[in-house]
């Protein structure tokens, strides 16, 4: 869209008209989902020591000392040195070492699953090169990518691997990722993993360790299941979410802000099924705020799981999220939210709404 001149009182509005993800169209190369299996950029800077349990949940204080620990010992685990090992050349070692090899952490959203695997990755004693985190759907997107032989190949010289939000209610996808780590424990690689829950297993939507254990099958003598409990963090103490800002608020805003996207809602969900959610975190490359007006509930659970994946990338790299319409805590449905996909929805909500909470900055700012 373009620019136009500011309603009287308002203030001037950028020459430069917004950014528009419905524009983009990113391609991403084998290459690069290799070497962005990192810890998000919002979890850069965390550490063990930054974060801070909360004093009436001793599972969290138990959970960073084990991981602590877990970390430690793997200052001689498997993997060489250079990037001669990322691709999987060189010798890799015959016999895993005995003992557990690997951690899952346990808990509902929000009680700081994926700082405590960041922050593992951080404290392991190995180059970022012989270290790998993503998501089981960015695990996926790299077997797709380089094929599973070459995927083997290119993680088993790695030391550890951490895999956030592992998709247990995809039975093929499970299936393979299970099949994969089997070769990358034989070849000694350390793991780490938090997860979904299964669909018809969601008591309270929270944990998940037997329905992990059980779909991994043979590699559940290789984990120590770590229970956290507690609250999602993201709403401790804070307020509800912030009520929805109104359309010429929020296109002022997206003008005025560098870096700024402008789409209306239903046009993105639209885009968002003509772009692979492999691409999602390019989509937003270069997105310094998103902006969007017309905010409804999603139609159906094809475009809910997209929106999902969507708001997962935005809140990893902490792109405040400014909206009209509907408040975030509207979007999915009675059944959705009572479906198998359960607490996917409210961490996308959980997420969005903090995002949502950024953006009042941006108007503030204005």
């Amino acid at each position: 869209m373009s620019s136009s001149p500011a309603p009287s009182g308002t203030g001037p509005i950028a020459d430069a008209a917004p950014l528009s993800l419905c524009a983009r169209e990113p391609h991403v190369p084998a290459d690069r989902l290799v070497a962005e299996m990192v810890p998000p950029p919002r979890f850069d800077s965390v550490r063990f020591s930054t974060y801070i349990p909360d004093p009436n949940q001793p599972s969290q204080t138990e959970a960073v000392q084990v991981l602590e620990s877990f970390a430690a010992g793997l200052g001689q685990g498997a993997g060489g040195s250079g990037k001669r090992r990322l691709f999987g050349f060189g010798k890799a070692p015959k016999k895993a070492p005995a003992g557990p090899r690997g951690v899952y952490l346990d808990g509902g959203y929000g009680v700081g699953k994926t700082h405590l695997l960041a922050s593992l990755w951080h404290a392991t004693p190995a180059e970022p090169e012989l270290k790998a985190f993503g998501t089981f759907v960015e695990l996926t997107n790299l077997v797709g990518a380089l094929g599973f032989q070459k995927t083997v190949q290119t993680l088993s010289g790695h030391r550890l691997l951490c895999i956030d939000e592992f998709e247990l209610d995809d039975p093929g996808d499970t299936v393979l990722v299970s099949t994969l780590l089997g070769k990358l424990v034989d070849a000694g690689v350390a793991l780490a993993a938090t997860s979904n829950t299964l669909p018809g297993k969601l008591g309270e939507g929270r944990f998940a360790s037997a329905d992990f254990l059980r779909e991994i099958q043979g590699l559940s003598a290789h984990f120590r299941a770590l229970r956290i409990d507690g609250e999602d963090y993201r709403h401790r103490g804070l307020p509800e979410a912030p009520p929805p800002h109104s359309d010429e608020e929020v296109t002022k805003t997206a003008h005025a802000t560098e870096g700024a996207s402008l789409d209306a809602f239903s046009p993105l969900l639209e885009h968002l099924a003509r772009v692979h959610p492999s691409r999602y975190g390019a989509l937003t490359d270069g997105i310094r705020a998103v902006c969007l007006t017309g905010v409804r509930p999603v139609p159906d659970q094809s475009t809910a799981l997209r929106l999902v994946v969507l708001a997962d990338r935005l809140y990893d790299r902490e792109v405040p999220v400014m909206a009209s319409g509907l408040p975030f805590d509207q979007l999915f449905s009675e059944e959705m939210l009572n479906g198998g996909y359960r607490k996917k929805y409210f961490r996308a909500i959980s997420r969005l709404t903090a995002l949502a909470r950024d953006a009042g900055k941006l108007a503030n700012s204005r």
